[in-house]
């Protein structure tokens, strides 16, 4: 079999074809370099106005407790000396009530020779760790 006819090809059109837009067209979307740093740097800028007002009120609440702590100081003195006269009298009483029997005691006299002061020392013993302490 014989083909008489010319084999076709194609070809382009007339004119040419048109050009292949190779180019990155992206469309624009959001905010520019620089819009989107002046938020970065306003966000910033009151985060350090927050952060500077904190400091501000945490200074001002440490001040308050110095402040109530100097003004609690002397109640807290006068309140540590009368448990201290009143653990030195129940010391006293029951030193006169212990050594009774022994002639020439006095019950509360310093056991130092010297007249300079020297306070006493009371140690706060739980009631189950003193000596003779029997548990029901």
């Amino acid at each position: 079999m014989s083909n008489t006819h010319a084999p076709s090809q194609d070809m382009p059109p007339k004119g040419g074809f048109s050009s292949i837009r190779y180019e990155r067209r992206l469309p624009k979307k959001g905010p520019s370099g620089l819009g989107m740093f002046a938020i970065c740097g306003g966000i910033m800028a009151y985060g350090w106005y927050r952060l500077y007002l904190g400091l501000d009120e945490r200074r001002e609440l440490q001040r308050e407790n110095a402040w109530s702590r100097i003004h609690l100081v002397p109640l807290l003195l006068a309140e540590a000396d009368r448990d201290e006269y009143r653990r030195k009298v129940a010391a006293v009483e029951r030193e006169r009530e212990t050594m009774k029997d022994v002639p020439g005691w006095e019950a509360g006299k310093s056991v130092y020779n010297g007249k300079r002061y020297v306070p006493d020392v009371i140690a706060n013993v739980p009631i189950h760790q003193q000596p003779g302490f029997k548990k029901d």
